[in-house]
C-alpha cells in the first residue's frame, strides 16, 4: 500500500562537491512537481552501483550539475502524474532507470522510463534489475539473438553484470560457461545457472572453451572484462559466433586481430545499454517486463546483498568501493 505523502520528510542524499562518497550530505528538499510528461515517484528503494562512486568524484562519463543525488535505479509507487501522462496512475508500483537522482524520498521520472513491478517482486529486488539485467537481456536477446541450446561464455561471470548474464542466459535455455578467477567465484556462478566453469588463472581459456563445447566452440561471448581474456575467448568462438563487447572492468581495452572475425565468420558487437534505453524506451520496457516476470517466478534471483537507510548512503557506497558486496546494495526510505 502506498504510504501517506504527508509523513514524508522529503529527505535526499546530495553530492555538493566532487570529493567522493564520504562527503555526501542528507538534506531536506521542497516537494517536487512533475511536468506534463513526468511522474513523481515515492522512492522506496534505490539500488547503488560502482559508477555511483565515480560520479561523486566527477570521474564518470556523465557529469551532472551540482548538487545532485547519486543512485540511478529506483523502485516505488507513483504519487503524482503529469497532465499528458497516459497509462500510469497514482499508486502504481514502478521501477525506473534514471541515471542519477534516485537517493531521495521523492523523484521526478519521465513517464517513458517507467516499468511496472509485479506484486510478487519486492521493491528492493526491483530497484536493482535495470542496469545489470537490462544490459544482459539487451546484449543476449537484442544484439546476439541468443537461441536455446547455444553455448554462451561469460567473462567476469561472478561480478554483478556477469552474474546477471549467467542467470539470463540460463533462463533463455542456453548452455552457460562461466569464466572467473577463483573456485569460490565459480561456485557462485554454478548456483546461478552456469553449466560449466573455467578458472582462467589456472587454465588456458581458449583450450578450455573448445574442450567444454566438444570442439564446437562458443556461439556467444559476453565480455564484461576486456584485457587478456578477450582474444583467447575470441579464438575459441564457433563459426558464425557473436562476441559481445559489454565493458572493460579490467581497465584494459584490448586490441584484437581483425583477421579472427574473418576466419571464423563471426561478429564483434557493441552493447551500449544506456544509449539503447534513450533511443528505444519501449524496447527497454518490454525487456524489463520480461526480466521482472522471471524474477517473480524465481527464474532470476535478483540478489540483494544488504540494505541501508538513506542515512547510511556513505557506508553503502564504501561497501561497493571496497568490493565487499555480493549482489546489490540498496538504499531504502521505509
Amino acid at each position: 500500500m502506498i504510504r501517506d505523502p504527508q509523513r514524508f520528510h522529503k529527505k535526499a542524499v546530495l553530492c555538493k562537491s566532487l570529493d567522493g562518497p564520504s562527503n555526501l550530505r542528507r538534506e531536506t528538499l521542497p516537494d517536487p512537481e512533475p511536468s506534463a510528461n513526468e511522474v513523481v515517484v515515492s522512492v522506496e528503494a534505490c539500488a547503488l552501483n560502482f559508477f555511483d562512486t565515480l560520479i561523486t568524484r566527477g570521474k564518470y562519463q556523465f557529469k551532472p550539475d551540482l548538487p545532485f543525488s547519486p543512485g540511478g535505479e529506483i523502485a516505488g509507487h507513483i504519487l503524482k502524474v503529469g497532465s499528458e501522462v497516459d497509462g500510469w496512475d497514482p499508486g502504481d508500483r514502478v521501477t525506473a532507470y534514471i541515471g542519477w537522482g534516485g537517493a531521495r524520498e521523492k523523484a521526478v521520472v519521465s513517464a517513458d522510463r517507467l516499468v511496472s513491478v509485479p506484486p510478487a517482486v519486492s521493491m528492493e529486488a526491483a530497484s536493482g534489475t535495470s542496469i545489470t539485467y537490462g544490459t544482459a537481456i539487451h546484449g543476449l536477446r537484442d544484439r546476439a539473438g541468443l537461441q536455446p541450446g547455444e553455448w554462451v561464455a561469460v567473462l567476469g561471470a561472478s561480478g554483478g553484470a556477469g552474474l546477471a548474464a549467467v542467470e539470463l542466459a540460463a533462463a533463455m535455455k542456453a548452455r552457460v560457461i562461466a569464466v572467473a578467477s577463483s573456485e569460490e567465484k565459480l561456485e557462485v556462478c554454478r548456483r546461478h545457472g552456469a553449466e560449466q566453469t573455467v578458472n582462467y588463472h589456472t587454465t588456458d581459456l581458449k583450450s578450455a572453451l573448445r574442450e567444454l563445447t566438444d570442439g564446437h566452440g562458443v556461439d556467444v561471448v559476453y565480455d564484461c572484462v576486456g584485457g587478456d581474456s578477450t582474444e583467447a575467448a575470441l579464438r575459441a568462438m564457433a563459426w558464425g559466433g557473436r562476441f559481445l563487447v559489454v565493458g572493460f572492468a579490467s581497465g584494459d581495452i584490448p586490441k584484437i586481430p581483425l583477421n579472427l572475425l574473418l576466419l571464423k565468420g563471426c561478429a564483434a558487437i557493441g552493447v551500449f545499454w544506456g544509449e539503447s534505453v534513450r533511443r528505444d524506451p519501449a524496447g527497454h520496457r518490454a525487456n524489463m517486463e520480461r526480466v521482472l516476470d522471471w524474477v517473480a517466478t524465481g527464474a532470476l534471483k535478483a540478489r540483494v546483498d544488504r540494505t541501508y537507510p538513506l542515512a547510511g548512503a556513505v557506508e553503502a557506497l564504501q561497501m561497493i568501493e571496497q568490493r565487499k558486496a555480493v549482489g546489490k546494495i540498496v538504499l531504502t526510505t521505509a
